[in-house]
């Protein structure tokens, strides 16, 4: 994890994905209001450089909105772009916080114990909600250039299908609420902009009006959005 407070994480990602936040948060806002959740207290766990809490701030009456990242060079970037929101360069699970509703946004797959992590996790909220890139599928396996640029650049070091990212959070004693794709930003569509990734883009879009589950499986192209609580029959 030194890559992401030595600098190494940011001089190969500036923006710390930044231009994704608002994006991201509108998928969250509407799933939250889908399941009528009303959260007074939200937690983002590795916010990055906090422009989802940002986004957040104005449709949640929540007046607690806490980011966490063990970065400082995000916590940085951070408290000098949203200084209304209150970031923390501390580990929430070393700690007894405690939340309505946790985000853990394209974090997991960056863990190195994963599992150890979303174990600790669960502790923390009453709802979560995850963001987990797909990097995993027919196209990005039999190309594997996609998925080895997602571990350079980005640090992915886990890969995930629907399937499995599902599989995990169960394993580790989350109920599943909902789930649902994300399309074009986030996940295996920003791994390759190139060629493969334009020629894709229109068999993507004709493959999920027949059947999603199959075309992201075969195409990739998605993250799944998830919807979770701790499930107390394992716990």
């Amino acid at each position: 994890m030194s890559q992401y407070a030595d600098g190494t994480y940011r001089a190969m990602n500036p923006s710390w994905h930044d231009q994704d936040a608002s994006w991201k948060a509108d998928h969250v806002a509407r799933l939250l209001d889908e399941h009528r959740i009303r959260p007074s207290s939200v937690c983002d766990m590795g916010c990055g450089t906090g422009g989802v809490l940002a986004s957040l701030r104005g449709r949640f009456d929540a007046p607690t909105m806490v980011g966490w990242d063990i970065s400082p060079d995000a916590v940085e970037i951070a408290r000098s772009r949203h200084p209304e929101i209150e970031v923390r360069c501390e580990d929430l699970l070393q700690t007894t916080e405690r939340y309505d509703v946790v985000l853990s946004l394209d974090v997991f797959e960056h863990v190195d114990d994963y599992l150890g992590f979303l174990r600790l996790l669960i502790r923390h909220g009453r709802y979560f909600v995850f963001h987990v890139p797909l990097d995993i599928s027919v196209e990005t396996v039999i190309r594997m250039r996609p998925i080895l640029q997602a571990r350079e650049r980005i640090g992915h070091l886990h890969y995930f299908s629907k399937e499995t990212a599902l599989a995990t959070l169960k394993t580790t004693g989350y109920l599943i609420e909902d789930a649902k794709y994300t399309r074009e930003k986030g996940g295996a569509s920003h791994l390759a902009k190139g060629r493969g990734h334009r020629l894709a883009k229109w068999p993507r879009r004709i493959g999920m009006r027949i059947s999603s589950d199959l075309s992201v499986r075969i195409l990739g192209g998605c993250s799944l959005l998830v919807l979770a609580r701790p499930d107390n029959k394992k716990l």
